[in-house]
């Protein structure tokens, strides 16, 4: 019982605080609730007009709160209700609600009457409204006899429903004998009294089970009207059956069915009137008869009806304005309509207006000396008076209370004291209703309470507001105090806002503001104060962001959300899409700080958010992700304003899929010609849907559409319906005509036939026309049929024909072709060229002149000359080899050309070919001519062997490629010391005809370094080089001799030699596989001017091939890795002159390619370095 009062004292002070204008507030603190002392507050009631069923028990509500608790009591019909001599009647404990035992015996008749509840403590009296109980009532239908209704067609028809007066009145609604709806239109329709209208009959009316319903909703039961029957009758049967009992004169007297102008059946008259309350719905109605079926309109006069608060019922025949206020009075007019005419009734509507509140009394919690006031204000039409109460007594007959002053609808209350507490009742009332307000007046005597728990501890982010509680309670209100630390001064000034209920904020909390606060409340009765903490955090940043994405479909894509958070706290990371959790999809991969959609689709697109909560803030970011992909097909493709050469092709464009349509391909299918082959018509932009397309005749068209973004195109769309063009003479001719000869005696006539659609007829033929050019003859035509070839026989070699090829078809011919010319076929040339001289410029280069053939003798197209050149022998060994022929060609009418590539010293062969389209004519007789001595190329090999104390020998091979006879050898040397610094450079000069040379008085323990080369009459060639070593003593040589005599050292070096072997061999295959030579530097400074190179694009070019098996010269043999260094091959290589080939000439012919053997230059002196040396050197070298 104790715990139920306190909830009751706690759940009323809640109410009353949030009602309360007073000069205390009292905190919604559960201890202190449970303290203080408070009248009674009526928390729940049952409705005014309380309608019951009476087939169940009677429960009438009455619920309040106070402290302490109160008590209740009742009166019935304005005397006090003793519930205690009642055994039906009992009342719920620590409530004031009454339950009526009904289903016990009791009559709900004898419970009906007005009843108020009191609620009563020591604090005042608190009483409810006035709650009229009645018992619902649902009687059944008066039993009456209906006779059938006979109408005419076309008349109006009202059937009546009449239901009985229940509590609360039935809704009304018309069913069949199977129950269901009869159906309403315009025509026939039911009227907010039950009634069904009839704005005119039809034969199809005619049935015998109208039947009204009435449906009591509050006892669940529905009432039926005797079925009422309805007989329709046409005007033809109707005189069929008056004839058969009425005179003539009544026969005739039956008229056909006629049209007639409206009437009103409800309401009647031309005005009426209608009161509604404020805060109602207003339904005026107005239902017409007529033929045709009138049809309602409805205006206000002098005004427009209420814009968002008006609707149209029952097919505009009911207007319902909701809410309605006082001005929405005036004059409504329903005016109904049909060809014939119209009716109009006005409805003057008058708004009243039960009381309601303007200024409802709120409670009053004062402190003993202060003044207060209550305040009841009401509006109402008319207006509504105003009456008080003191704790539910008239406050004329209560007792009296010296603070207490009433002035009409206010209550003024000056110096209170805690006797001055009371409830107080505000009645405002009129004839259409009532208002009732409890307020009650606590006057409370309370020390200073802080209601905030000590040390409570405050987490803020910095820069953000930190809000300090110190809910205080006491009456009188104390006032607040705020210090920063124990001992700290008070807290002034603008950083600081001193709220009303106590609390401190510190708008913008700094990392500084961290620390103990301490609040201090007094007042007249005491003093408190408390402790709490603030604590301010770092803030959570989000450092990177989600970016907007663009992504294809079916791809991948990520979104980052990288965050820095205060260490304290604990961030979650929620991703949303579109402000929802995230599909359910393991396509989306959550990360530490990403978030990865896999296999993108295009339901994925839109805004991605990652939102980052701690316990005291949130942040969050948000991306867009749109996907693209391909466009959609276009679609509903036709074709408008067909003509014979045109026709206009329209599309809808499908869906871009997030990438703008950029352009649109239009292809053709020609059914006729080359049925599913569609080929390329045209392309417009992306915002164009509609093209003029220019046609062909003789071609059944298709058309499809293809959309094209960035990402690519569609799919076609569906093809268009065909078209079929009419047939017309050709437009063109082929084209590419071209006559040449396959054979001496004929011309071939070939072209590019028309494409089917270019026929633009059936029957495509061609007219093939020819004549010898020059001679005066007439032209020869042939017709062939659709082909690209015609062979003229018997022509003349080599002679220019005129020729021209026409198009023509069923319908005629296309315009006069052009002309080309051609040739008739060629034959080898007849003559050599004549007069060949050869003049040799140096050791590798020569120049070659002929006389041109007369251009008669060539029998073809001049392509050049061909000089076929082969070395026969070399002049210092006097040894033959196998004869390599060399061809260079030279484009047009040349008459001269450059021969490269030459080998010194030297006997070469030469003859000159004129070439045409058929092949070459006969060789000129051979021309024989000579190369002069060149430098030699280096020794094959020089090796250092024997080294001794004060000597060292060399031997070498001669120059693989001598090029002149050779004069002398010449060596230099020179020593090296261990700084690698180059000594004095000794020279010595050798006979040709030696092999080998032992060098003494050399210091011991010595590198040398040695540079040897071969000479001829016109000068030195390029040089090899070697060092070796002198040994120490006697000692290291007996110990070197010993090593190079041992097995294992002797297998080693047959394994090295092996290897250089293999490696030669290798080398050599890959340099017959093709390779260029450089030509020597000093070559250049030769270089004829008469020399020209041969181009594809001017007719010139130079070439050189080798006639036998055209396999390339061998270039030189690289230094093999034991230190034997053999001559480099300074062969004149030759660069392949020509066409295809990699040599290059001056437009005189002259080969602009390198040949050099490559020259070690000689050191100067103490300006080189060597390799450390090592006791292999001195061992014998393997070749």
């Amino acid at each position: 019982m104790m715990k139920k009062s306190i909830s009751a004292s706690k759940a009323s002070l809640v109410l009353f605080l949030c009602q309360m204008i007073s000069a205390l507030d009292v905190p919604l603190d559960s201890k202190l609730l449970e303290e203080l002392s408070q009248p009674p507050t009526i928390t729940q009631q049952s409705p005014k007009d309380y309608i019951v069923d009476p087939r169940e028990n009677i429960v009438i509500q009455c619920e309040a709160k106070g402290k302490p608790p109160p008590s209740f009591s009742w009166t019935r019909n304005g005397t006090h209700f003793d519930i205690d001599k009642d055994a039906q009647v009992t009342m719920k404990p620590n409530s004031g609600t009454l339950v009526i035992n009904i289903m016990n015996g009791g009559k709900a008749e004898a419970y009906e009457g007005v009843y108020q509840c009191t609620a009563r403590n020591e604090r005042g009296a608190a009483i409810s409204n006035n709650i009229v109980i009645r018992p619902s009532r649902s009687p059944l239908w008066t039993k009456e006899k209906l006779e059938p209704n006979q109408v005419r067609e076309g008349d109006s028809l009202v059937l009546h429903c009449r239901p009985p007066v229940g509590l609360p009145p039935p809704i009304i609604f018309w069913m069949d004998n199977a129950f269901q709806r009869l159906p309403q239109s315009e025509r026939v329709s039911q009227g907010l009294n039950g009634d069904l209208y009839f704005s005119n009959v039809q034969p199809e009316d005619t049935r015998e089970d109208y039947i009204c319903y009435a449906r009591f909703n509050h006892t669940q039961t529905i009432q039926q009207k005797q079925p009422i029957s309805v007989k329709v009758f046409s005007m033809d049967s109707l005189n069929d059956t008056i004839a058969a009992n009425l005179s003539d004169t009544d026969i005739y007297g039956a008229k056909p069915v006629t049209e007639r102008q409206p009437i009103l059946l409800t309401p009647t008259g031309s005005t009426s009137t209608k009161v509604e309350l404020r805060g109602n719905v207003l339904l005026l109605e107005c239902i017409a008869a007529g033929l045709p079926t009138p049809v309602i309109r409805w205006i206000k006069e002098g005004g427009e009806l209420p814009a968002n608060r008006t609707f149209f019922e029952n097919f505009k025949k009911t207007l319902k304005i909701i809410d309605v206020s006082e001005a929405d009075s005036g004059n409504y007019k329903c005016i109904a309509r049909n060809i014939l005419g119209s009716a109009h009734h006005v409805i003057s509507v008058t708004v009243k207006a039960a009381p309601y509140w303007i200024t409802a009394p709120r409670n009053l919690v004062l402190s003993p000396g202060e003044d207060g006031t209550l305040i009841c204000r009401a509006n109402g039409n008319p207006k509504p008076n105003i009456s008080w109460l003191a704790n539910g007594v008239p406050i004329a007959i209560a007792p009296e209370d010296p603070s207490r002053k009433v002035d009409g609808d206010t209550i003024i209350f000056s110096h209170v004291q805690e006797r001055s507490s009371a409830v107080y009742q505000c009645n405002a009332s009129n004839e259409y209703g009532y208002l009732l307000a409890n307020a009650f007046v606590n006057v409370l005597a309370e020390p200073p309470r802080i209601l905030t728990p000590a040390n409570k501890l405050y987490q803020v982010i910095a820069d953000s507001p930190a809000l300090l509680d110190c809910a205080y309670f006491g009456s009188p209100k104390p006032e607040i105090e705020w210090f920063k630390g124990v001992k700290g001064s008070i807290l002034r000034g603008d950083e600081y806002v001193f709220h009303d209920n106590g609390t401190l904020e510190i708008p913008v909390a700094q990392k500084d503001s961290t620390g103990t606060y301490t609040c201090v409340a007094r007042n007249e009765l005491g003093k408190i104060q408390n402790e709490v903490r603030l604590e301010v955090k770092d803030p959570t940043m989000i450092i990177k962001q989600p970016e907007y994405k663009v992504i294809q479909r079916y791809g991948q894509v990520s979104f980052e959300c990288i965050i820095k958070h205060d260490f304290t706290l604990l961030p979650t990371v929620i991703w949303l899409k579109d402000n929802d959790e995230l599909p359910d999809d393991e396509r989306f991969l959550v990360g530490k700080d990403n978030l990865t959609i896999m296999n993108v689709t295009d339901k994925d697109d839109g805004t991605y958010t990652c939102i980052v909560n701690t316990t005291l803030d949130s942040v969050s970011a948000s991306a867009v992700l749109t996907v693209v992909a391909r466009p959609n097909p276009p679609f509903d493709l036709e074709l408008t304003g067909q003509l014979e050469r045109s026709v206009e092709l329209s599309w809808i464009p499908g869906d871009e899929n997030n990438s703008p349509i950029t352009n649109f391909v239009i292809e053709y299918e020609d059914g006729l010609h080359e049925p599913g082959v569609w080929h390329y018509q045209t392309e417009v932009p992306g915002t164009q849907t509609t093209v003029q397309l220019k046609l062909s005749p003789y071609v059944n068209y298709s058309f499809r559409v293809i959309a094209v973004n960035e990402i690519g195109r569609s799919q076609p769309s569906e093809p268009s319906e065909q078209y079929l063009t009419k047939s017309a003479n050709p437009d063109e001719n082929p084209s590419n005509v071209q006559g040449i000869g396959s054979e001496p005696d004929n011309l071939v006539i070939t072209w590019e036939s028309l494409k089917g659609f270019q026929s633009n007829g059936p029957g495509l033929q061609y007219k093939v026309s020819w004549r010898q050019k020059d001679v005066d003859d007439e032209w020869t035509s042939v017709i062939v049929a659709n082909v690209s070839k015609y062979i003229v026989s018997g022509t003349p070699t080599f002679v220019p024909y005129e020729i021209k090829v026409q198009a023509l078809n069923d319908l005629g011919y296309a315009p006069e072709p052009s002309e080309v010319i051609g040739h008739s076929g060629e034959d080898l040339p007849m003559v050599a060229p004549g007069n060949v001289q050869v003049h040799v410029i140096n050791s590798t280069l020569a120049k070659v002149h002929w006389d041109p053939v007369p251009l008669k003798t060539v029998r073809g197209h001049l392509q050049g000359y061909k000089v076929y050149y082969w070395k026969v022998q070399s002049l210092s060994r006097r040894s033959r080899r196998h004869v390599e022929k060399k061809i260079l060609t030279f484009r047009g009418n040349k008459t001269f050309g450059m021969l490269p590539g030459l080998e010194p010293f030297s006997s070469y062969k030469l003859n000159v070919r004129v070439v045409n389209g058929k092949g070459e004519g006969p060789a000129s007789p051979d021309k024989v001519f000579k190369t002069p001595e060149g430098v030699p190329s280096s020794p094959s090999f020089l090796k250092i062997t024997n080294p001794t104390l004060d000597s060292l020998t060399l031997e070498w091979g001669s120059p693989t490629h001598p090029n002149g006879v050779l004069t002398s050898y010449i060596l230099k040397f020179q020593p090296i010391n261990n700084t690698h610094e180059l000594g004095p450079l000794v020279e010595i000069r050798i006979p040709a005809n030696e092999s080998s040379l032992i060098l003494k008085n050399l210091n011991y323990s010595t590198r040398y370094k040695f540079y040897f080369n071969a000479q001829t009459s016109v000068g030195s060639g390029s040089q090899i080089t070697e060092e070796a070593v002198t040994i120490m003593d006697e000692a290291m040589a007996s110990r070197q001799v010993d090593i190079a005599t041992q097995g294992w050292f002797i297998g080693l070096m047959c394994a090295v030699a092996l290897l250089i072997l293999i490696l030669l061999i290798v080398c050599f295959i890959r340099r017959n596989k093709g390779g260029k030579y450089p030509v020597k530097e000093k070559e250049d400074a030769h270089a004829d001017p008469e020399i020209q190179p041969m181009k594809e694009d001017d007719g010139t070019f130079g070439e050189y091939s080798d006639a036998e098996d055209h396999k390339p010269l061998k270039k030189g043999s690289r230094t093999p890795s034991d230190r034997t260094v053999k001559k480099e091959d300074s062969d004149d290589s030759l660069v392949d002159y020509g066409e295809g080939v990699n040599g290059q000439f001056n437009e005189d012919g002259s080969f602009i390619g390198q040949y050099s053997g490559k020259k070690e230059k000689e050191p100067a002196e103490g300006n080189e370095s060597s390799e450390a040396p090592s006791p292999v050197n001195a061992m014998n070298s393997f070749v």
